[in-house]
């Protein structure tokens, strides 16, 4: 058994579509699939593309992204709260794990998020710009809502396992970010994820932590948890994404 990750499909991008309804219906069949967020604000989208991956996989596990949870007016709903509970009952309609999951001694679960500031204050350029502020709506400020979901995982937390992979698709630390990035990239950090994660992978002692959202492919170790981002981000983006699946652990074993 092997367990693949990646993050940020973006399948609205007819070639990313193409790469993920592509895989192989035979190579994968013992197999897990962890995607880390982002594939489609079109749940029409989203769920066809569940609906190939159960089929190809022994388990696919999700987490929801930003853009998961945009609002379009095909969406009929008004807060993204609702879209969110939405996706996630059609996703376990398909077969796809959006909580916990148990094999043999190995733990994987995903850690719900959002970004509350904790990174920095938004520029009022990004306060703009930020597509989330205009197409996720929220009844609750962000810092509120960012707790909400920190706390529904807190039944996730307690595990006897010691082999133990977490995901989510923000950023659990501003760290994470490399030193090296262009001044856009920088001013994006007060959206990019929360300080309350890190508590909760630590608690886990998670041996890897999955991320999205950034876009930038890493793999970073704190502590004793290595840190993974493995994005196939948007079509132009060849020279920070790996743009294929990527292979964690196999057969007992992590890979590092």
């Amino acid at each position: 058994m092997k367990v693949w990750v990646t993050s940020d499909l973006h399948i609205d991008y007819r070639q990313n579509k193409q790469f993920f309804q592509q895989l192989s219906a035979l190579d994968y069949q013992t197999d897990i699939l962890i995607i880390a967020g982002d594939i489609s604000h079109q749940l029409t989208e989203v769920i066809s593309l569940f609906r190939s991956l159960v089929r190809k996989f022994k388990k696919v596990l999700f987490v929801a992204g930003n853009h998961d949870l945009w609002i379009t007016p095909e969406d009929n709903i008004d807060y993204s709260w609702q879209k969110m509970q939405q996706l996630y009952h059609l996703a376990q309609q398909e077969g796809i794990l959006t909580t916990a999951l148990t094999i043999d001694e190995l733990y994987i679960t995903p850690l719900q998020s959002w970004y509350d500031f904790s990174f920095g204050r938004p520029s009022s350029t990004i306060q703009r710009a930020w597509q989330d502020f205009k197409y996720c709506q929220w009844e609750e400020s962000l810092e509120e809502l960012t707790t909400k979901l920190i706390d529904q995982n807190a039944a996730s937390l307690r595990t006897t396992k010691k082999q133990v992979i977490s995901f989510s698709h923000f950023l659990p630390t501003a760290t994470l970010l490399p030193t090296q990035v262009p001044a856009i990239v920088k001013a994006l950090l007060p959206v990019m994820g929360t300080q309350l994660l890190l508590p909760q992978i630590q608690q886990l002692e998670s041996t890897m932590h999955i991320y999205g959202h950034s876009h930038l492919n890493r793999k970073v170790g704190i502590g004793n948890t290595i840190y993974i981002n493995n994005a196939f981000g948007y079509p132009k983006e060849q020279h920070i994404s790996r743009k294929r699946l990527l292979c964690i652990y196999e057969d007992g074993q992590f890979l590092w």
